[in-house]
């Protein structure tokens, strides 16, 4: 293995590891804790906040009626530290793979058998004053994860895909029939628009360019002065995938060559490499993506047992 001269070894860098876990996430951790529990040598990679980590009203895990994100995350370290996962706050910048896995962070390379990817998105957000004063609490970017707490609120959904005008329709169906859909900087399609018109679902053409409202949402304030008053605003821009240390790799991704594709056990279409979480093709929910972890990592232990059965496909 080749280093270069400006990089460090990291402590113990003649060690293999089991598994190397990048991200710590609630499907990173999930797996850290299997892992760790068949006193495997495992490493957890994280740099640090994250999607789940700046949710502040999570209401759909079993056993919470409500908990922080921030508190999933912390007391998922605590667990996975309590069986002897080592974790390190490090961001991950390449993986690559030859017989072993390499899998080089800033200022340190380490080596491992297997790899679990669990690094999950970024929201997207438009440049809207105020955002960040609402986030997870009145400005949502989920249905299925705050949909609910819309629920008889008198609310705005933004767009910026004349193909996600839908948005609008799911939530008049689910939660809320006080709606006016504001589509972000493009023109919606009249077919489009005469359907929102017969669900009774007010179309407003405009920018908006602030959110107006200290402790609560008061209104959505607009370019040239317009307000539409509302108490949660639903809204999809998109994201990222937090991936770009998997840029080196020829990973099969889905049809528009965004998402990574996996088996059932969520390994990719490089052995060994698993995927858990938003980036691959599944769901992108806290319970799904621990349950995506733990799934992985009760398949590498049973490959670490020199039992590799049958490749999912």
């Amino acid at each position: 293995m080749k280093i270069a001269e400006n990089q460090q070894v990291s402590e113990g860098a003649n060690r293999v590891y089991d598994c190397i876990i990048i991200g710590a996430g609630p499907g990173g951790l999930q797996a850290a804790i299997y892992l760790g529990r068949y006193n495997r040598h495992v490493l957890l990679l994280d740099r640090g906040g994250g999607r789940t980590w700046h949710a502040q009203h999570i209401e759909n895990v079993l056993t919470h009626q409500e908990i922080a994100g921030k508190e999933i995350i912390e007391r998922g370290i605590e667990q996975a530290r309590k069986f002897a996962v080592q974790i390190e706050r490090k961001r991950v910048v390449a993986v690559r793979k030859d017989k072993l896995f390499t899998v080089t962070a800033e200022n340190a390379t380490y080596l491992s058998q297997f790899v679990i990817a669990a690094t999950g998105v970024y929201d997207i957000f438009p440049p809207i004053e105020n955002i960040q004063r609402f986030l997870g609490t009145s400005y949502f970017t989920c249905l299925d994860c705050d949909g609910y707490k819309t629920t008889n609120k008198k609310i705005v959904v933004i767009v910026n895909s004349p193909h996600a005008y839908n948005l609008a329709l799911v939530m008049k169906q689910l939660f809320t029939r006080d709606i006016t859909f504001v589509p972000y900087q493009f023109n919606l399609l009249k077919s489009f628009a005469d359907v929102l018109q017969d669900e009774g679902i007010a179309l407003v053409p405009v920018k908006p360019i602030r959110i107006i409202g200290k402790d609560v949402m008061e209104a959505l304030e607009c370019e040239g002065g317009e307000r539409i008053a509302c108490e949660a605003i639903m809204a999809h821009f998109g994201f990222r995938l937090n991936n770009e240390y998997l840029s080196g790799l020829d990973l099969q991704k889905d049809s528009v060559k965004f998402k990574y594709v996996t088996s059932s056990t969520y390994e990719s279409s490089i052995s060994g490499l698993y995927i858990v979480g938003p980036l691959n093709t599944g769901h992108d929910q806290v319970v799904i993506s621990a349950g995506e972890g733990a799934v992985a990592a009760l398949d590498i232990n049973r490959r670490l047992l020199g039992n590799p059965g049958r490749r999912n496909g």
